[in-house]
């Protein structure tokens, strides 16, 4: 259910005959229902993306922060050499890819 926006509300509107409050209790919720999938959503965000960084560190996967700034310095050369001019990347690896043969 913490994955699938407004289910809570299926669960609440099949609850309230239970214990016979009318269903029109339900559009005061329905109001407030939109805000409390926000915070559910980014809860579960902030968990995976923690809990992702605490695995990757017991595993030894976490790089450091200079690696991290290379890393980046790497992909950003990567893009400007791809954006500024990709007929030429393209042709230049179809004549890697022919001289190969």
């Amino acid at each position: 259910m913490a994955g699938v926006p407004r289910t809570s509300l299926v669960v609440i509107a099949a609850t309230l005959n239970q214990f016979n409050i009318p269903e029109a209790g339900l559009l005061l919720i329905l109001g407030v229902d939109t805000f409390l999938d926000m915070g559910c959503s980014a809860t579960n965000a902030v968990g995976n993306s923690i809990a992702s960084a605490v695995v990757a560190k017991w595993e030894g996967e976490l790089i450091s922060e200079t690696d991290a700034v290379a890393n980046e310095a790497r992909i950003e050369t990567e893009q400007d050499t791809t954006l500024a001019h990709p007929a030429k990347v393209c042709r230049n690896d179809a004549m890697t890819e022919e001289q190969s043969r």
